[in-house]
């Protein structure tokens, strides 16, 4: 299904599964449509730019329901115009009342800089606020999600943030990875809501997935081969070893992604 739209992009990843990206913004953020027999899940909502659910509607007309991978404001932009939220219980307490320790000055500044495409008359950078609300329902470690036909396994990934999940589709092999894993540019843990020693962990965690085809991460690529995480595990071994894992040591380049504490 082609879809043509001023400031998404939507690419076909298989016959019900979606990437859509916001190339025009210096994030490049991807939130991914997983359509299953009776519902669809949505992961991520993207910047709050411009509406993702304009084009939501034109994939599904199934309900949907948004599975977050964690709540920082690149991600749950277009989450208000959505009835079925769900988060990690870790992070409810940022979507009701706020992310922690991020002014809105910083995120004003950081959503409107290098953006190369024209954006929406909606878009007003200066008056920006990132989605709060209370969510439909709490995500756990080891929970399945049921689409029909489609079982989704939530994986409780902290160190990014403290209620960050990856999502694994079993019908696939495809795993979401949000801002745990992408390649491009580093996976940071250098703020102060952030924890070198759970992200590395975290890592080594979905680096032992059984059955991973493909990672689709929140940025840059639409999609990585699943050998990356051969190279994850040697870096998360020679982080521990080299005594690495804390902040402050900066950027640590592997084959296929970095990291910045």
């Amino acid at each position: 299904m082609k879809i043509k739209d001023d400031w998404f992009t939507v690419t076909q990843l298989d016959e019900n599964t979606f990437a859509i990206s916001e190339y025009g913004h210096w994030e490049k953020v991807h939130s991914f449509l997983i359509i299953g027999k009776d519902r669809a899940a949505l992961v991520d909502t993207g910047l709050g730019i411009d509406n993702i659910k304009r084009v939501t509607d034109q994939l599904t007309a199934l309900p949907i329901i948004v599975l977050t991978t964690h709540v920082h404001w690149d991600h749950i932009g277009s989450h208000g115009e959505f009835e079925h939220i769900y988060v990690h219980k870790a992070e409810e307490d940022w979507l009701i009342n706020g992310i922690k320790k991020l002014p809105i000055e910083q995120i004003r500044k950081d959503v409107s800089r290098d953006i190369t495409k024209p954006t929406p008359d909606s878009f007003n950078p200066e008056t920006y606020r990132p989605f709060q609300g209370k969510p439909t329902g709490l995500l756990s470690d080891g929970e399945i999600v049921e689409l029909g036909n489609r079982d989704l396994t939530i994986y409780h990934t902290p160190g990014h943030s403290p209620g960050h999940i990856v999502i694994f589709d079993q019908s696939t092999g495809y795993l979401f990875t949000g801002d745990l894993l992408y390649d491009e540019t580093p996976v940071y843990a250098f703020f102060p809501t952030t924890s070198p020693d759970d992200l590395v962990d975290s890592l080594e965690k979905i680096s032992n997935i059984p059955g991973v085809n493909k990672i689709y991460g929140g940025h840059n690529s639409a999609g990585i081969e699943a050998s990356i995480l051969s190279e994850v595990k040697r870096g998360v071994d020679y982080l521990k070893q080299n005594k690495l894992v804390k902040f402050g040591t900066g950027v640590h380049e592997f084959k296929g992604f970095s990291v910045k504490f």
